[in-house]
């Protein structure tokens, strides 16, 4: 399998203040990680800043121009109740987009089988009018319009398996049918959103987790609830909005995950991107707080994408 990875610098430069879970670190943690020989043959690219256009594939403009507005000259501006931006924050954003689309491109062009995107802010928690969640915008989300507008992509699958439910994601997607959109999450957990009840055009699915549960709940969640749904759909494309966040250490949640769980649900939707998407994956990193379980569960996720 042909993996890319892509990063960049500015993604450090996303400040939030002294002891918020989403910080700098959690990069360092998984660069330290890819150091391991196994992953010589992971072709790395550098993000680039993609256009604020792509922002309107998801968002509309008054939500570009209002978390624009938010940005400080200097320092750290809290904008909404746990999320903030420093002077780099909107270039990180648009960055971290600018990976998602070049990575939606590299698959469907043949460059890659798949791509992941090591990228800060994360996205999934972004509304279409709400910045939130630590989320600016969501990327997620915008790969899957890219996908449909640029290769012509009918059926976009988006799986987040972070522990917190993608609010966002749903609210975007919530009566559009020609994407998917399942989630594993603890509940309850913020963002409060995800009960089973909530299926949008009937393209939403929702496995919730109760807290103090771990691998045996969430494999067969997973086995039963989304890899069926997901194999039906026939998806084109499988975005995976990859949060590490519901491994046991993870300060910000109760599951009790292991790093193994991460590569087996990976290889379970490689499997179906074999059978209906030539292969095509596109990972994105969301949550993740524990530096260790992180660095773990994402480096496991990644070889896993690049052995198939």
């Amino acid at each position: 399998m042909t993996t890319l990875l892509f990063e960049s610098p500015i993604f450090l430069e996303h400040k939030t203040p002294e002891g918020h879970p989403e910080r700098p670190d959690r990069l360092r943690a998984l660069n330290l990680a890819l150091e391991h020989e196994r992953f010589q043959s992971l072709v790395r690219k550098t993000a680039e800043q993609a256009n604020e256009d792509f922002v309107l594939l998801a968002h509309p403009e008054a939500h570009l121009r209002a978390v624009m507005k938010e940005i400080p000259e200097e320092g750290i501006n809290q904008f909404e109740s746990d999320t903030y931006a420093s002077p780099a924050s909107l270039q990180a954003a648009l960055t971290a987009i600018g990976g998602a689309i070049s990575a939606v491109d590299a698959v469907f062009s043949g460059e890659a089988d798949n791509a992941f995107i090591a990228a800060r802010p994360p996205g999934h928690h972004a509304e279409k009018s709400k910045a939130m969640g630590f989320c600016f915008f969501n990327s997620a989300a915008i790969a899957a319009r890219h996908a449909q507008i640029a290769h012509g992509a009918e059926r976009i699958a988006i799986i987040d398996w972070d522990v917190h439910h993608g609010n966002g994601t749903q609210d975007i997607f919530w009566d559009d049918p020609s994407v998917l959109f399942c989630s594993t999450h603890q509940m309850p957990l913020y963002p409060g959103t995800g009960a089973k009840d909530e299926i949008g055009a009937g393209n939403v699915v929702n496995a919730p987790l109760s807290p103090e549960t771990g691998s045996d709940h969430f494999r067969e969640a997973f086995k039963s609830r989304v890899l069926p749904r997901v194999a039906e759909f026939r998806p084109d494309l499988i975005v995976i909005s990859a949060g590490f966040d519901a491994h046991h250490r993870d300060p910000l949640a109760q599951l009790h995950l292991v790093a193994d769980d991460f590569d087996w649900a990976t290889a379970k939707l490689m499997d179906i991107a074999e059978r209906s998407a030539s292969h095509r994956v596109v990972s994105l990193l969301e949550g993740g707080y524990d530096l260790q379980g992180l660095a773990e569960s994402a480096a496991l996720h990644i070889h896993r994408l690049m052995r198939g």
